[in-house]
């Protein structure tokens, strides 16, 4: 009985520490707490980094495609000579990567 007596006449406290501890815990470890916060921060900066690399290649790939479409015999004797593996007999390929 005397517990219930002092639960009632620190009502007030006790709600304040349980809504403190409410807020703690859900502003630490919540859905959107600051644990969540840093794992979407370095999903976010692996996307960008990600986008970099596909935006390069990208590029990469058009260039070699406005090669093609322009008829550029030096890029297109390359692409033969490296997919065909075309060469002459009095020619020395090397092959630098």
């Amino acid at each position: 009985m005397r517990l219930i007596e002092s639960f009632k006449k620190r009502k007030l406290i006790l709600i304040n520490v349980f809504l403190t501890l409410y807020i703690g815990i859900n502003l630490i470890g919540g859905e959107r707490g600051l644990i969540s916060y840093f794992e979407k921060k370095s999903l976010y900066e692996n996307l960008i980094n990600e986008e970099k690399i596909l935006n390069s290649d990208l590029k990469n790939l058009k260039k070699k495609i406005d090669l093609i479409s322009n008829n550029d015999l030096d890029y297109l004797d390359m692409l033969y000579r490296e997919k065909l593996r075309y060469g002459t007999k009095d020619e020395i390929i090397i092959k630098l990567k």
